[in-house]
C-alpha cells in the first residue's frame, strides 16, 4: 500500500546532481510531491529532501539505486512519524477585502499567520505549517480572491537526536583509519 515518505539524499554540491537524482524518479513513473534542497547542518554536505507517495518495497529500491549515485554520500528514507516537518507559504490579498471587513484579520490570527507586507494595492501574508494548515488558510483567503500564492517545498528534520549522516561519516572515517 502506498503512503508518504521522505527521502533524504546527502551530497557534496555539484553541477548536474539535481537532475541524475530526479531522473532515477522519471525512470521510474514516481512522482516527486515536493523537492527541497539546502545546506545541511555538516560544512560542505547539501541536503535534499524528497517526498514521495509509494510502497515501501519501491521506496527501499529508490533509496538503494540514489546511492549508486557517483556524487551522492548516502540516502535514507522516513515516515512522517519520524521526521519534523514544515513547510512556508505565501499569500497575496488585494487591500481592498482588508479594509472592507475584519474577516481577514481574523483568519490570519486564528490560524497562526502573519502580515509581511502592507502596501496600496495588496497584502502579503505568510503561514508556516503543513500541507493541509496552509492549504486550509489558502482556501480560507481565497474568499477575498488571493492573487498569488505560493508554497514552499517539505523541509525536515528525523526525531532522533542523532544525524544519520554523522553516524555514517564517523563509520566510514573508522574504516579508511582501519586500512591506513
Amino acid at each position: 500500500m502506498k503512503q508518504e515518505y521522505i527521502i533524504t539524499v546527502f551530497s557534496e554540491d555539484q553541477i548536474g546532481l539535481l537532475s541524475r537524482i530526479t531522473i532515477i524518479f522519471t525512470r521510474r513513473k514516481i512522482n516527486i510531491d515536493s523537492l527541497t534542497v539546502s545546506a545541511s547542518a555538516i560544512p560542505g554536505i547539501f541536503k535534499f529532501t524528497i517526498v514521495i507517495r509509494e510502497t515501501p518495497d519501491r521506496v527501499q529500491k529508490v533509496v538503494g539505486q540514489l546511492e549508486k549515485v557517483v556524487d551522492v554520500m548516502k540516502a535514507y528514507y522516513n515516515t512522517n512519524e519520524e521526521m519534523i516537518c514544515q513547510e512556508i507559504a505565501l499569500y497575496k490579498v488585494p487591500i481592498e477585502e482588508l479594509f472592507e471587513s475584519d474577516k481577514i484579520e481574523q483568519i490570519v490570527r486564528n490560524s497562526g499567520a502573519r502580515i509581511l507586507e502592507i502596501t496600496r494595492e495588496y497584502v502579503v501574508i505568510e503561514k508556516t505549517g503543513h500541507t493541509h494548515e496552509t492549504q486550509q488558510l489558502f482556501d480560507e483567503l481565497n474568499v477575498f480572491g488571493v492573487t498569488q500564492f505560493n508554497r514552499s517545498g517539505r523541509v525536515a528534520i528525523t526525531r532522533s537526536s542523532i544525524e544519520k549522516l554523522s553516524e555514517f561519516l564517523k563509520e566510514r572515517d573508522a574504516l579508511l583509519e582501519q586500512v591506513d
